[in-house]
């Protein structure tokens, strides 16, 4: 499941139920997590299982069982706040946890509930808190398997993120254009599966990308900055985050990178298709995806809809039904009639070559 069917079914369950994120580390389930908690309007608390010992579950209450003349147990505060008020509660890392930890993870999976008072009674979390638990999953994780009885328990999800979801998630949070740029048009080097070479090689996920974002610009090497240069720090840097290969084609990608096509730059017609016509494909569908972005939120002028055309027309064929499909999408019904009147039959022209040609052949 990608992490935008994720958000949307995780909204939607009822509190009590405890949602289970599976998937290889680095693919986003600690964000995923944060922006279900963002979109409920509830704070996030991210707790992480394998880090964490038995203490960290809660510790004997000494003054308290000596006055009671019975064994009561406090809770941890990240704990005693799901208790007190909604929250997200991530338990992430679960099978990874020390046997002590992961049994108060069952705990409070399965009754929501944790620790004893003096009357023997255990706190129970606040009705309208969630849990989102997540564990790491493939050949390469040391990790202790999950008992049925507890599985049954959850909705779980086996994730498996998209570059079109990390790349709505990284405009969001503002991570580097240039960086976000290289990632729509190098999928490849976006997220390699650690099992598919050799045990400790360093390799690209969602989350290094980032943490590379995240490093460059504190070194004052934010690609946007340095783009059309070639600092010598910055291939070390991305090798030590992304590995090899992926590092040399950012490199490479940042030392050539020349200026970043923004939509607004079609837009106002300073930029035409006659500028990207000799582009790779991904160069072609980054730009437009921009466009598609700024239709979301902004009514077009009669102006900036006529730049948007010719620049589909010019490209032509594929480029042009990609970019009437997309912006059909946005439910952006002004800009999309405007549209319709100035695209709208060479569209059908290029539907109907395709069918022609399928005939064909």
């Amino acid at each position: 499941m990608n992490i935008t069917d994720l958000k949307t079914i995780a909204k939607t369950l009822p509190p009590e139920i405890a949602v289970l994120m599976r998937g290889p580390t680095g693919v986003g389930k600690s964000f995923a997590a944060k922006a279900i908690a963002e979109e409920l309007g509830l704070p996030f608390i991210d707790v992480r299982g394998s880090t964490m010992d038995e203490s960290d579950m809660g510790i004997p209450d000494l003054e308290a069982s000596k006055a009671a003349g019975a064994y009561t147990k406090m809770v941890p505060s990240w704990y005693l706040r799901g208790c007190r008020e909604p929250v997200v509660l991530m338990l992430d890392e679960l099978n990874r946890s020390l046997p002590q930890v992961m049994q108060g993870f069952f705990q409070i999976v399965l009754d929501r509930e944790l620790g004893n008072l003096a009357d023997g009674a255990s706190l129970k979390l606040h009705p309208e808190t969630r849990v989102i638990a997540a564990v790491n999953c493939g050949g390469e994780y040391d990790v202790n398997d999950m008992d049925p009885a507890l599985l049954r328990r959850f909705w779980v999800t086996d994730i498996e993120p998209t570059v079109t979801d990390w790349i709505e998630w990284a405009k969001a949070t503002e991570l580097d254009s240039v960086l976000i740029d290289f990632v729509g048009q190098n999928p490849e080097h976006w997220r390699v599966d650690p099992a598919s070479v050799e045990p400790g090689t360093v390799v690209p996920t969602p989350a290094s990308w980032h943490r590379l974002s995240d490093s460059l610009i504190a070194a004052n090497l934010a690609p946007v900055n340095v783009a059309g240069t070639n600092p010598a720090l910055l291939y070390p840097i991305a090798r030590g985050f992304v590995g090899t290969e992926a590092a040399i084609a950012f490199q490479d990608f940042v030392k050539t990178y020349e200026r970043q096509i923004s939509a607004e730059m079609v837009l106002s017609g300073e930029t035409t298709a006659d500028d990207v016509i000799d582009s790779e494909a991904s160069v072609k569908l980054a730009v437009l995806d921009k466009l598609v972005e700024h239709c979301k939120e902004n009514k077009w002028s009669a102006k900036e809809t006529k730049a948007v055309a010719k620049f589909g027309k010019g490209l032509g064929g594929e480029f042009l039904f990609q970019l009437w499909t997309k912006l059909s999408a946005t439910n952006h019904m002004d800009n999309i009639r405007a549209m319709h009147k100035l695209i709208g039959q060479e569209v059908v022209k290029v539907v109907q070559a395709s069918r022609n040609l399928a005939k064909k052949s």
